[in-house]
C-alpha cells in the first residue's frame, strides 16, 4: 500500500544516451513515421538495442549484449527511491554519476529509457542559476523576466520584489542593463529571484556553488529556512559542509545506481572515504631537501598505542600516535617540528608542536637524528576519517621552515563510539562534578538553607 504523504516517487528508473548521435525529435506522429520509413533497418537497430534493457543492466558488463556497446551510455540504472512531504533530500556523487539527470527526469526536462516518476505537489526547479535572464535588459526587467520562466505570477513577483532586491543587494544597479553586470551580481540577482520561489517541491542543482563566500553564507541561511518551513527539497551539490548541514537525508549515486541512502554524515563520510588511499606513512628522499635547510623531515607514520604497529583504523577508545622522525645538520634555535589533523569536510582539528610548553623551546637541538612522538587522547574523534599533515620550523626561519600537507590519513571507527547522532566536529569525554542539593532545617525558624554533596 502506497503511503499518501510521499511528495516524490521513483520507480526503476534509467536513462540511455546514443553518444556521438544526435537525436531526432519530431513534431508529429506523420513525421516520425516518414523518418522510420526512411531508413529502417537503422531505425530498427536503434530501438532494438535501446530496448533491450534486461540484459543491458543485469549483467556485470551493461552493454556487452548491444549491438554497438560504445555508442551505448546509460546515465541513470534502475534508480529507486521515495522522499516523503517535509523531507530534504541530497544527492551526491562524482561528475557523471547521474545526480543532474534525475533532477531532469523530475523537472521534466527530459523523459526516462525506462521506469516511472510520481509528483505529488507543485514544485519548481533551479537548475542553472541566471536561466532566463536577458542581457540588454535591466535588472528591474530581468525580475520580472526570470520569476516567470521559473514559474512565478506576475502579482507574486510584485509582491516580493522588494525582498528580492534587499537580498541581492544590487538595489543601486537595478536598472543598468545586466550585460554590465559583473558576473557575481548577476549570480546574486538570479539566485535572490529563485530563492523567493514558493513551490511545495523545491528542486536545486549545485547553485550554492556559486558566488563570493559572504554570498554562499547567506545562500546557506536562505536554504536553511526553506527547509525549516516544512517544504520538500531536493538538493544536488559537491560541497558536502552544505549537504550535510542542510539534508535530512542524502542519497550517494555512482554509475547510474543507488550506492548508498541513509543520515548525511554517514553518507557523506562514506562518500569522501571511498576516493581517498589508506596511507600511514609518509617519507622524504634526501635528494628533494633544499641545501640551505638546517633540519628536514625525514619520514613519519601513525602508529598503534600498542605495539608501535603502522595502522590507518583505530576504535574510538583507543590512542593514534603520530611519529615524526627529522635530521638536524647544524644548531638550530626554537626548532620544533609540528603536525596537523584535519576531517574529511576540511575542518582543522588540532595543530601541536613538540615543543609546546617544553624547557627545550628556547634552546638549541645540534646536529642528530631525531624521532618526536605524539599520543592523541582517547574518546574523542569522533568516527570518520582524518587527514594528517607535518611541518617542521625554527630559526632563523627561512633555513627551517618546510611543510607537507595531507601525507597521511587515519579512520576511527563506529566500535565503542557511545553516542548517536551527536553534533560537535569532536566528541570527548569530559570531567563532570554531579552535586546532589541538600535542604537543612535552621535552628529557631522555618528557613532552610541548601547545601551540596558530592554524589559517590
Amino acid at each position: 500500500m502506497k503511503s499518501n504523504n510521499v511528495a516524490i516517487r521513483v520507480e526503476n528508473v534509467s536513462k540511455c544516451y546514443r553518444i556521438g548521435l544526435k537525436e531526432e525529435i519530431h513534431d508529429s506522429l506523420g513525421k516520425s513515421f516518414i523518418s522510420f520509413l526512411k531508413s529502417p533497418l537503422r531505425n530498427y537497430k536503434k530501438y532494438r538495442s535501446l530496448y533491450r534493457f534486461d540484459d543491458a543492466v543485469s549483467s556485470t558488463d551493461s552493454n556487452k549484449d548491444f549491438e554497438n556497446p560504445s555508442d551505448v551510455f546509460w546515465a541513470l540504472k534502475n534508480l529507486a527511491f521515495e522522499l516523503k512531504q517535509g523531507e530534504v533530500l541530497g544527492i551526491i556523487g562524482k561528475n557523471g554519476a547521474g545526480k543532474s539527470t534525475i533532477l531532469k527526469i523530475l523537472s521534466k526536462i527530459t523523459r526516462p529509457t525506462f521506469g516511472q516518476v510520481e509528483i505529488h505537489g507543485r514544485n519548481s526547479s533551479l537548475l542553472e542559476v541566471g536561466t532566463g535572464f536577458h542581457p540588454e535588459l535591466t535588472g528591474r526587467e530581468n525580475v520580472y523576466l526570470n520569476g516567470t520562466v521559473l514559474g512565478m505570477k506576475k502579482k507574486e513577483i510584485e509582491r516580493k520584489f522588494d525582498a528580492i532586491v534587499d537580498f541581492s543587494g544590487v538595489e543601486k544597479f537595478l536598472d543598468t542593463p545586466v550585460k554590465r553586470y559583473s558576473s557575481g551580481m548577476t549570480v546574486r540577482l538570479a539566485f535572490a529571484v529563485a530563492a523567493h520561489l514558493e513551490p511545495e517541491i523545491l528542486i536545486i542543482d549545485e547553485v550554492l556553488a556559486v558566488g563570493d563566500a559572504e554570498f554562499q553564507a547567506k545562500c546557506l541561511g536562505k536554504m536553511s529556512s526553506v527547509a525549516k518551513e516544512g517544504r520538500t527539497v531536493l538538493f544536488v551539490s559537491h560541497n558536502m559542509g552544505a549537504i550535510a548541514e542542510l539534508c535530512s537525508r542524502v542519497i550517494w549515486l555512482e554509475g547510474g545506481r543507488l550506492k548508498q541512502d541513509g543520515f548525511p554524515s554517514d553518507v557523506v563520510m562514506q562518500y569522501l572515504s571511498s576516493s581517498e588511499e589508506k596511507v600511514g606513512c609518509w617519507s622524504m628522499k634526501p635528494d628533494k631537501v633544499l641545501p640551505n635547510h638546517l633540519a628536514w623531515l625525514r619520514k613519519a607514520r601513525i602508529l598503534s598505542s600498542h605495539g608501535n604497529t603502522e595502522t590507518t583504523v583505530f576504535r574510538f577508545n583507543e590512542r593514534p600516535k603520530v611519529e615524526i622522525e627529522y635530521e638536524v645538520k647544524d644548531k638550530v634555535r626554537e626548532l620544533g617540528v609540528y603536525f596537523w589533523i584535519r576531517d574529511s569536510f576540511g575542518n582543522v582539528i588540532l595543530i601541536s608542536n613538540d615543543n609546546d610548553g617544553s624547557p627545550h623551546s628556547e634552546g638549541l637541538r645540534g646536529p642528530g637524528i631525531y624521532h618526536s612522538v605524539c599520543e592523541l587522547p582517547a574518546n574523542t574523534l569522533k568516527p570518520g576519517r582524518y587527514f594528517v599533515g607535518v611541518g617542521i620550523t625554527g630559526r632563523p626561519q627561512g633555513d627551517v621552515q618546510d611543510e607537507h600537507r595531507d601525507v597521511m590519513n587515519f579512520s576511527i571507527s563506529d566500535v565503542g563510539y557511545p553516542f548517536k547522532r551527536r553534533a560537535g566536529v569532536i566528541s570527548p569525554y569530559l570531567d563532570w562534578k554531579v552535586t546532589r542539593h541538600e535542604e537543612q532545617e535552621v535552628a529557631g525558624g522555618s528557613s532552610r538553607l541548601g547545601g551540596y554533596s558530592l554524589l559517590s
